[in-house]
């Protein structure tokens, strides 16, 4: 079966008997039986801080490997590959909002926001199709951020504000349109009225392409906007 294939018909995710620790010979933070995400799935994630959310979102990303068990990405065993492997398909597949935005900082706004078709031609090559190039698209997706003024696009990050900053982080991780959209606290910066657009756009550019969304935040009021809520209390082990 080809990825092509493997995106069209294996679950979003599936992970099965992970065990994960930060250290050899420290205790577990994750053992998780079983969990899946249907492809297209709004997933809220909940739990207290240091319960683990974060690991499980860095473990889905293949940012870091678990000591046991399988994780499968669109069938894609993600916990086999090596780092090179994990980091390009993380490129072509999943978008990330980092809980600290992990922005460059010398780089202007639309700078960071096209980064990700400069490391992949898969994710180049579909904002081009929805636009005349991808920067043309990133400034779609700044406009339904409200982050389209012209003093404001062409400024270093480091000067924008706190809320900009992560609004910015996510028109990076939505540009060309990734199969996974893996969102970290991505609100907890916001006002009510971004904070709104922000999910009504979220949510837009995931119907618009069947994106999976997996959405971790504290802010519960939001959890009913979602198909599915994960208690990681309910499926973590420990």
């Amino acid at each position: 079966m080809t990825m092509s294939d493997n995106l069209n018909t294996a679950p979003a995710i599936d992970i099965s008997t992970l065990r994960f620790s930060w250290g050899n010979g420290q205790n577990p933070i994750l053992v998780i039986e079983n969990l899946q995400v249907k492809c297209g799935e709004r997933i809220f994630v909940e739990g207290p801080s240091g319960s683990g959310k974060s690991t499980l979102l860095s473990l889905i990303a293949g940012i870091v490997t678990p000591q046991q068990g399988t994780i499968k990405v669109y069938g894609k065993h993600i916990d086999s590959l090596d780092g090179a492997s994990r980091d390009r398909f993380r490129a072509d597949h999943i978008g990330f909002i980092y809980q600290m935005f992990n922005l460059i900082p010398y780089l202007s706004v639309v700078e960071n926001v096209t980064l990700p078709c400069r490391f992949s031609k898969r994710r180049r090559d579909r904002a081009v199709g929805r636009a005349s190039g991808f920067e043309t698209e990133a400034m779609r997706l700044l406009n339904k951020l409200g982050m389209d003024e012209p003093d404001v696009v062409k400024r270093p990050v480091t000067e924008l504000s706190v809320g900009q900053q992560q609004r910015v982080a996510a028109a990076r991780a939505l540009i060309g349109a990734p199969e996974i959209l893996i969102a970290d606290e991505p609100t907890s910066s916001l006002d009510a009225g971004h904070r709104k657009a922000f999910i009504q756009l979220l949510f837009q550019e995931c119907d618009r392409e069947a994106t999976t969304l997996i959405f971790v935040s504290h802010d519960t009021t939001l959890a009913n906007l979602f198909n599915r809520t994960i208690r990681l209390a309910d499926i973590n082990k420990i």
